[in-house]
């Protein structure tokens, strides 16, 4: 018996979309991340939401609808916030959540080496190494958080 709706493979815009709101529903208020989108970013998420579509339709379907360069908005975030492969860690961690909670086949799949790809080239352009080791699936000591103010 099921715990949820019966998932299927990433197989058009929609889902592609679906993907993208479910990955910020859970990085827009995660602890490690989400102030990189809300504070540094200050993210307009509808504004966000069809261009990050659209890359990922276009990296899993061929749609051809992305046309921009995603490492210039990084680059751009990481002057005003380092970002460390913890960060990269979470993100990834975040991503293939909201993969296998909704998908699965060799779309979805393909989601999530896609964005391991995509974290490590960034984490390695950003860091300025260009034979750093992958981002490590954990990061001891290359991230410490915090819990600031009162209780």
């Amino acid at each position: 018996m099921s715990d949820g709706p019966a998932r299927h493979d990433i197989r058009d815009r929609a889902d592609c979309e679906r993907l993208v709101r479910a990955f910020y529903g859970r990085a827009l208020v995660d602890p490690v991340i989400g102030f990189l989108f809300t504070d540094v970013a200050k993210l307009d998420l509808e504004e966000h939401v069809p261009v990050i579509t659209s890359f990922w339709e276009t990296m899993l379907l061929g749609a051809g609808t992305y046309g921009g360069g995603a490492f210039g908005v990084h680059a751009n975030l990481n002057r005003r916030a380092t970002l460390r492969a913890g960060h990269f860690v979470r993100w990834l961690t975040l991503w293939n959540m909201s993969v296998d909670e909704q998908f699965e086949g060799p779309v979805a799949d393909e989601a999530k080496r896609h964005a391991e790809r995509v974290a490590n080239a960034f984490h390695r352009r950003l860091d300025g190494t260009v034979t750093a080791d992958p981002v490590p699936a954990s990061v001891p000591g290359g991230l410490v958080v915090t819990r600031h103010g009162a209780d």
